[in-house]
């Protein structure tokens, strides 16, 4: 009897071990990144990857919940512009359409929750918008 007890309490301790291991991830250990640094005015879609940076992994699936475009590389924060979500083109990119009303510098900022991870992901990105 005394075995099979043993042979539980392995395995129960085998499986917290993997729970605990899988989401100790921080919202620190992932980043956004702009697959393109610039874009022109007007119309513009605007394609960032998630990156688990640990692995060098873009992260599929994760959700966006707040989204913001403004002028505050130039000094104008209150400047800012409609910006909508896409559907992904491919996993762990995500789209997004901006209305960029002027050339020049524009703040990209993003939170997001990653499944599986607890914290929110956000970043601010850094685009240049030409003519």
């Amino acid at each position: 009897m005394t075995k099979i007890v043993r042979l539980l309490a392995g395995a129960m301790l085998a499986s917290i071990l993997t729970s605990t291991q899988m989401a100790n991830a921080a919202p620190s250990d992932y980043e956004f990144q702009l697959v393109q640094p610039e874009t022109k005015s007007g119309e513009a879609i605007l394609d960032v990857r998630l990156v688990d940076k640990r692995s060098g992994k873009t992260v599929p699936d994760a959700v966006i919940f707040a989204k913001r475009i403004d002028m505050a590389p130039d000094g104008m924060e209150t400047m800012s512009a409609p910006i909508e979500e896409l559907p992904s083109t491919e996993p762990g990119i995500y789209r997004f359409k901006a209305q960029i009303s002027m050339a020049g510098g524009w703040r990209l900022s993003l939170g997001a929750k990653v499944r599986g991870e607890t914290g929110t992901v956000e970043n601010q990105l850094v685009l240049k918008a030409g003519q």
